[in-house]
């Protein structure tokens, strides 16, 4: 077996001399950024939580449950209002930003299978727990959950300052 050593120019290792790439730079238009990656909803307020909302809306009525949507029984509870669920809006989310990456255009051929492997078991599992977000929901009937209490907002903060003194306008 011979050792040959091949030559191989600058252009078609995808590095090119210095001058090279000035000279192809310089005539060239400006690159475009791509577009920012989209934020997690529990971060949008707004017009902008309620169009991302609505997107995700869109993909759950019309992807996940009519494909994922296996049937409600006492354990494996679903609402049908999920996102008045801060819990569930923001797992679905999650999982929905995991299926536009792994699913579409350029995801590679084992996206689909490492989103269901992944994000769509673990996900509906956890939603669909007896203990999960819809405990207590049944179909057409959604039960708000209480939110645990907490002590202090902020328990490593500086302690509250004093209350403000009453208003002068205020009634008595």
């Amino acid at each position: 077996m011979s050792t040959e050593t091949v030559e191989v120019s600058a252009d078609k290792r995808g590095t090119a001399p210095l001058e090279e790439t000035d000279a192809k730079t310089e005539g060239a238009a400006p690159q475009e950024k791509p577009p920012n990656p989209p934020q997690f909803i529990l971060y949008l307020r707004g017009l902008e939580y309620a169009s991302t909302l609505r997107q995700l809306t869109l993909w759950a009525h019309h992807v996940l449950l009519p494909v994922y949507g296996r049937e409600i029984t006492s354990t494996a509870p679903w609402c049908s209002r999920w996102w008045e669920h801060p819990e569930a809006v923001a797992q679905m989310h999650g999982l929905w930003l995991a299926w536009g990456d792994l699913t579409g255009p350029g995801s590679g051929l084992c996206g689909p299978a490492n989103w269901h492997r992944d994000y769509l078991g673990p996900v509906m599992n956890s939603l669909r727990d007896p203990m999960g977000p819809f405990a207590g929901c049944k179909p057409g009937a959604h039960r708000g959950k209480e939110k645990p209490p907490v002590d202090a907002l902020d328990p490593f903060g500086p302690p509250p300052g004093p209350p403000p003194p009453p208003s002068p306008h205020a009634p008595a």
